[in-house]
């Protein structure tokens, strides 16, 4: 066990753990932050995904000791209101069936966004290709992202 001083969400935050803790475990176990979802625990389905240093990183895979400085956005933390513009996309194109996927889906289009603002047809497939949606909503998650992206470039 080692204690590790985190940045989550823009507050500080001390966890007492064993250095190879995936953050997953940290975030909902540890630190009570239960928005990221357990999927595969082997990277390949997305679900985990949240912000390291504003870069999507699946956290099932992610030891905590690999955090060191960096600073941990959660869906959580995206925003106070649920209204970051890939947010309101989100329910604008009524993308979301059964949800378990969103949080993930939703960290890694707003991490595309900020990498890049204007994404084409292609680019969105490429980064959003490592999340899994059971439900097949992924028209949806393609137009709500060029909604978001419109939104926020407006």
């Amino acid at each position: 066990m080692a204690v590790f001083k985190l940045k989550i969400n823009g507050k500080s935050r001390e966890v007492d753990v064993d250095p190879f803790t995936p953050l997953l475990w940290v975030l909902r176990d540890h630190v009570g932050l239960v928005g990221t979802k357990f999927g595969c625990g082997i990277a390949q389905c997305g679900a985990c995904t949240v912000h390291v240093d504003g870069k999507a990183v699946r956290s099932c895979q992610m030891p905590v000791q690999l955090i060191g400085e960096g600073e941990v956005t959660t869906i959580e933390g995206l925003s106070e209101e649920g209204d970051h513009p890939v947010q309101k996309a989100w329910l604008e194109q009524d993308v979301p069936q059964c949800g378990y996927c969103q949080a993930g889906q939703i960290m890694s289009a707003t991490a595309l966004l900020k990498e890049n603002p204007n994404p084409t047809d292609e680019e969105i497939e490429t980064a959003m290709s490592g999340n899994i949606c059971r439900c097949g909503t992924y028209t949806r998650i393609k137009r709500a992202i060029k909604s978001a992206a419109q939104n926020q470039n407006a």
